[in-house]
């Protein structure tokens, strides 16, 4: 027993022993250790709060999910920082001693941490103007994919091959972005046909809003619609635009399954799609009267 007293004394005092002082406060050992654990439980506390702010409390309201994720992050950085606060306090560390040291950490921040502040407050604009939101369908840079977590630093986002992308929050306030879900779930899809000339374009578009309805994924209202772009330099250019919300975030399926039933329905009906043609010329020579006589074949 006394063995065991000896060593807690020990442990106290190791605890006890000053590493610094900061204006009036003394920062000992077990000062840091009190933060740490306090601040690592905070961070904890203040993530399942978020979770079952979003889940449960807020689930309740008609918000959607962005929404409510959005408004749940906001709630635990107010949290974290308010319990910072306390924390520190509580502490025994005056936070009026404070200042200098901020004001060098700001220095730091400012030269050091450029990219890591810039997309904190990238972070805190998209909650709060919400441009993006969970399961919104997006595209930035070469990268398409579902929003699936909004966080402080960056945002992550899942592609059709179900690969996690990291993307960092500054990329959505200084690049373009498209957002295939802001406006709602409609989306309308454009598929380019070629036809040889000569076709009968009043049957062609009939066939090819007839494909279009035939979809199962193409919405009747708004009804399919074909243009004719214009006469290109081997055929007749036309498009197919068609409205779509069961395949919004796989657009690549939609336009694959037009496709395979355009080529099936021009195929019954005779309609022909150009090849590329190109006209060649060819020079020879006539070995009668030495002269070079020019010769031209068209393909």
């Amino acid at each position: 027993m006394d063995m065991l007293l000896h060593w807690l004394e020990l442990l106290r005092k190791s605890l006890e022993v000053k590493l610094l002082t900061i204006g009036g406060s003394t920062i000992t050992l077990w000062t840091l250790l009190y933060l740490l654990v306090l601040i690592i439980l905070l961070l904890y506390l203040s993530r399942k709060m978020k979770k079952w702010l979003a889940e449960k409390i807020l689930a309740r309201s008609r918000m959607d999910i962005g929404a409510r994720m959005a408004l749940a992050a906001i709630i635990r950085y107010f949290v974290i920082a308010v319990g910072i606060v306390i924390i520190l306090q509580t502490a025994g560390i005056n936070l009026t001693t404070l200042h200098v040291l901020a004001g060098t950490v700001g220095i730091g921040v400012g030269f050091g941490l450029q990219n890591v502040a810039s997309n904190f407050v990238s972070g805190l604009i998209i909650l709060f103007e919400r441009p993006i939101t969970i399961g919104d369908r997006i595209e930035v840079g070469s990268i398409e994919g579902d929003v699936v977590a909004i966080n402080a630093r960056s945002t992550t986002v899942v592609t059709n091959d179900n690969i996690a992308i990291i993307i960092p929050n500054s990329k959505f306030v200084t690049e373009n972005v498209v957002n295939w879900s802001l406006t709602g779930q409609d989306v309308r899809f454009r598929v380019p046909v070629s036809v040889a000339y000569g076709s009968d374009l009043r049957r062609v578009v009939a066939l090819l809003e007839e494909i279009a309805r035939d979809n199962p994924d193409v919405l009747a209202d708004p009804p399919p619609i074909v243009r004719f772009l214009g006469f290109g330099d081997n055929a007749l250019s036309l498009e197919l635009r068609v409205w779509s919300t069961t395949l919004t975030h796989r657009k690549a399926e939609l336009i694959s399954n037009l496709n395979f039933a355009i080529d099936e329905k021009f195929r019954e009906h005779d309609i022909e799609i150009p090849y590329p043609q190109r006209d060649i010329h060819i020079r020879g020579s006539s070995r009668e009267d030495g002269q070079d006589s020019p010769e031209k074949e068209t393909t």
